[in-house]
């Protein structure tokens, strides 16, 4: 449906600043980086960022590789299309399809790994994925029923939710009591994981305000027509 050229909604925090080092970084990427290069680049810092996760049960400072792997899925991610689109080798299609197909996968990569952590449970996590899925879901709906591409949501995108976890990981490495934990109804939680409850619940939250807006105004486009059943005879 070529829905990579639909209208691309960023009203991010960081979206003027990381726009022009965006920019900068692809005008001066070698000829043999390519968006596809990136675009899995971007998978293997979710890779990398899980196996921090899963290295920091071991010893917490390996959490710095986790930090690492997001700035790599960040750099990957981010970059691939503002790299097509300065060299003017934009491929719709492919590039929609490729490029979200993927996201899902590194968000599951990422969810798992951060589970698997010494910092929170993964049912914890999980449950910010199925957010974060439910919020993805729902922007390709919009991007074909609205031809708007919604990136961010409340000012926040995915590269300020990378940094929210990089500083969490920061926080959780060097701030006393982070890794302290708490029984709730006979259930095991870290201070972390109260954190990963009020991510999830932001997610779930802004997806159904974000529902209620969009449902009046597509009910005005496409209004509720009048049934009259002596049509049929």
């Amino acid at each position: 449906m070529g829905k990579e050229l639909s209208a691309r909604i960023q009203t991010s925090i960081l979206n003027a600043a990381e726009k022009k080092a965006l920019v900068w970084l692809a005008e001066r990427q070698p000829r043999w980086v390519t968006s596809d290069l990136l675009t899995y680049l971007g998978v293997l810092g979710a890779v990398v960022c899980a196996v921090g996760c899963i290295l920091s049960n071991i010893n917490v400072n390996y959490l710095w590789i986790s930090s690492l792997g997001l700035v790599i899925n960040w750099y990957g991610d981010s970059l691939d299309g503002t790299l097509a689109r300065v060299r003017h080798t934009q491929r719709p299609l492919y590039g929609f399809f490729i490029d979200h197909t993927l996201d899902a996968i590194t968000i599951c990569i990422m969810c798992i790994g951060f589970g698997l952590s010494s910092a929170f449970r993964l049912d914890v996590t999980l449950l910010v994925l199925a957010g974060y899925l439910v919020l993805s879901i729902y922007t390709y709906i919009c991007t074909i029923l609205k031809d708007e591409f919604r990136l961010t949501y409340s000012s926040f995108g995915p590269t300020e939710f990378r940094l929210v976890v990089i500083i969490l990981n920061t926080i959780y490495m060097y701030v006393p009591g982070s890794s302290n934990r708490y029984m709730v109804w006979g259930c095991d939680f870290g201070v972390f994981d109260f954190i990963g409850l009020a991510i999830a619940a932001f997610l779930f939250i802004i997806h159904l305000c974000q529902f209620a807006k969009d449902r009046k105004t597509l009910s005005m486009r496409d209004p509720l027509k009048p049934y009259h059943p002596e049509d049929k005879e």
